[in-house]
C-alpha cells in the first residue's frame, strides 16, 4: 500500500449559504455536473456537501471539486439551485424529507421520498429522531390532473404481476397516446444510508453490495474507493485491475438479459429464450471466478481477489453468440419497427435531466466514468448513438457488450494475480485480509487508528452497467459515520415520462425495460 501525495484534481470548496448559488453556477458553466449532494448532521449546524464533478476535460483541471455549506440545525435554511440544476432540485426535495433542510425558492417543494403517510416533522436521519411517531392515514397523492376531450387516466402499481419491484405510474392519455407519465417510487426505502452510520468499511462492504441486487460489484467497488480516498491509501494496480474485470462481468451479463428481454417485449420469445441461457453461462462463469454468481465477496476496501480467471476463448464465444442473436432481432422487420423511433430522449433533455449510463449514450450523451474517471487505462472511448430511441438504447447494450467481452479477455491475457491487496484497517488480518493475499494493511490501519473524532472523507466513482455510481464516505476512528449513495437510476427515473410523451400505452413495457431502472437503487 502506498499513500499518494495531495491529489491536483480536486478541491473543497467552504461557502456561506449566500455564495453557494454562485459557486455552484460558476461551476455547471465550466462544464461540472452535479453528481451529489449530501446532508449531515453535526448537532447544532447541518452541513450540506455539493460534490462536481467535471469529467476528462483538459481545459478544467479540477475533476472533482466539493462545495461546502452549514446552517443552524434550528433555522435549517439553503437556497435552492432547482433553476440552475434539475439534479439539484431532486436532492434538495430529499434533503428535505429526510433531514428537514428547507431549499428556499423551489419551484416544486413537495415530497420526494416520504408519502403521505410518514409523518410531518419526522426527520429519519436527523441524530434526534427518534423511533417513528405513529404513521398516519394517506392523503392522496397531488398527481396533476389532465382534463380535456377524451383525456383518461391508467394507473399502474405500485403492486405488478411478476418480479417487477414496487412503482406507481399514472398515465393521462387519449385513446392509446400518453399526454403526460407520472412515475411514482419510494415504496421500498429501506434507510440504507441510516444503516451505514457507525458499522465498519467490512461490513459496510457486505451493505454496499446488497445496495442493488443485479449492481452487486458496482457498489461494493465504489464503496471501497471511496473508504481508500478517505484514508489516503492507493491499492496495487492488480486491485484496480481485478475491479475492472469484475464491473464487467456484472455488465455482460446484464446487458445480454436486456438484450432478449427487449426481444420479449415485442412478441420475440425465442431471442429471449436465448438470452437467458446466454446469461446462465454468465452467471456460472462468475461463481467459478468469484464463488458467487452476482460477484459478491469478491472486493472491498484494499483488496480484491478472484478464484479463477474467466476462460476468454469461452467468453468470446459468449459475446459472439449475443452479437448473433442482436443481429437476428434487428434482421425481424417486426423487432426493427418496434425499435425503431419509440419514445426518443433528445440530446439536450438527456443533458438537461443528467441522465448517465447507456440511456445518455443512446441520446448522443458521451460521459461514461471508464473514461472521465479511469483508475485504469482503458484504450478506445464510450459507445455512443445519437437515436435516444428504444433501437438506439439496445444497439448501445449490444456494443457495450462486445466491448467488455474483449476487455476481459485482454486483461486475463494480460495476466492477472488472484489475490492482491490487503484489507485496511479493522479489516486487516481478518480473513478477507488473508484471502486477498496478505497479512495486514499496515499503513491503512495506521491511518484509520490515528483518524481520532475528525471525519475523513473520501469519494469512489464506478461506471456501473446502468451508468456512472458514485459513493461519498466520511470515517472517523475507523467508522463510518457517513455515508451518500448515487445510484445511476436516481438520474435516470425522471427520463422515463419525457421519453414516453406522445408513445402509446401498448409501448411502456418495452420503453420502460428499455431503460432498465433499479427501484431499489433509487429508493434505498
Amino acid at each position: 500500500m502506498s499513500t499518494p501525495p495531495e491529489a491536483a484534481d480536486r478541491r473543497a470548496l467552504e461557502v456561506s449559504p449566500g455564495q453557494l448559488g454562485t459557486a455552484a453556477a460558476g461551476l455547471l458553466d465550466q462544464g461540472h455536473r452535479l453528481a451529489l449532494a449530501a446532508a449531515h448532521d453535526e448537532g447544532e449546524t447541518l452541513r450540506v456537501v455539493y460534490l462536481f464533478l467535471a469529467g476528462a476535460r483538459p481545459d478544467v483541471p479540477e475533476m472533482r471539486t466539493e462545495l461546502s455549506v452549514q446552517v443552524p440545525a434550528a433555522a435549517p435554511h439553503l437556497p435552492s439551485l432547482a433553476g440552475a440544476s434539475f439534479p439539484a432540485g431532486r436532492f434538495e426535495r430529499e434533503m428535505h424529507d429526510l433531514f428537514g433542510l428547507i431549499p428556499d425558492g423551489h419551484p416544486l417543494p413537495r415530497r420526494l421520498v416520504r408519502h403521505a403517510h410518514w409523518p410531518a416533522g419526522w426527520y429519519p436521519m436527523r441524530r434526534d429522531a427518534g423511533p417513528p411517531p405513529p404513521f398516519s392515514a394517506a392523503e392522496p397523492y397531488p398527481f396533476l390532473t389532465v382534463t380535456g376531450p377524451g383525456v383518461f387516466e391508467i394507473p399502474v402499481g405500485p403492486v405488478h404481476a411478476g418480479l417487477i419491484e414496487p412503482g406507481h405510474f399514472r398515465f393521462s392519455v387519449v385513446g392509446e397516446s400518453i399526454v403526460k407519465l407520472k412515475a411514482r417510487l419510494w415504496f421500498v426505502h429501506r434507510g440504507v444510508e441510516k444503516l451505514f452510520e457507525g458499522i465498519d468499511p467490512v461490513r459496510g462492504t457486505e451493505l454496499a453490495e446488497r445496495i442493488s441486487g443485479d449492481t452487486s460489484t458496482g457498489h461494493a467497488v465504489a464503496f471501497a474507493r471511496a473508504v481508500e480516498d478517505a484514508l489516503g491509501v492507493r491499492p496495487p494496480a492488480e486491485v484496480d485491475r481485478a475491479r475492472v474485470l469484475l464491473v464487467e462481468l456484472e455488465r455482460i451479463y446484464n446487458h445480454v438479459a436486456d438484450l432478449g428481454a427487449l426481444a420479449n417485449d415485442v412478441g420475440f420469445g425465442i431471442a429471449n429464450a436465448h438470452a437467458q441461457r446466454l446469461r446462465e453461462q454468465a452467471l456460472r462463469l462468475n461463481a467459478r471466478v468469484t464463488g458467487h454468481r452476482l460477484l459478491r465477496g469478491a472486493t472491498g476496501p484494499g483488496w480484491a481477489r478472484l478464484l479463477a480467471l474467466p476462460d476468454p476463448v469461452e467468453l468470446g464465444r459468449l459475446a459472439a453468440e449475443a452479437g448473433e442473436l442482436a443481429e437476428i432481432c434487428l434482421r425481424n422487420s417486426i423487432v426493427r419497427d418496434r425499435f425503431a423511433g419509440t419514445a426518443v430522449l433528445g440530446t439536450q433533455q438527456a443533458g438537461e435531466l443528467g441522465c448517465l449510463g447507456p440511456v445518455a449514450r443512446a441520446s448522443g450523451v458521451r460521459g461514461d466514468a471508464r473514461w472521465d474517471h479511469p483508475s485504469v487505462a482503458l484504450p478506445g472511448g464510450p459507445v455512443v448513438h445519437s437515436g435516444g430511441d428504444v433501437l438506439a438504447r439496445f444497439l448501445v447494450r449490444r456494443d457495450e457488450l462486445a466491448f467488455s467481452a474483449e476487455l476481459v479477455a485482454g486483461l486475463c491475457r494480460d495476466g492477472l494475480p488472484l489475490a492482491a491487496g490487503a484489507a485496511l484497517g479493522r479489516a486487516a488480518g481478518t480473513t478477507a485480509g488473508a484471502a486477498a493475499g496478505a497479512a495486514a494493511g499496515a499503513a491503512a490501519g495506521a491511518a484509520a487508528g490515528a483518524e481520532g473524532a475528525q471525519p475523513r472523507a473520501g469519494v469512489g466513482i464506478v461506471e456501473g452497467w446502468r451508468g456512472t455510481i458514485v459513493h461519498r464516505v466520511e470515517l472517523a476512528d475507523g467508522l463510518l459515520r457517513r455515508v451518500k449513495v448515487v445510484d445511476p437510476s436516481w438520474f435516470n427515473w425522471p427520463a422515463l415520462p419525457v421519453a414516453l410523451s406522445g408513445a402509446i400505452v401498448p409501448d411502456f413495457p418495452l420503453v420502460n425495460k428499455s431503460f432498465n431502472l433499479s427501484y431499489a437503487g433509487n429508493d434505498l
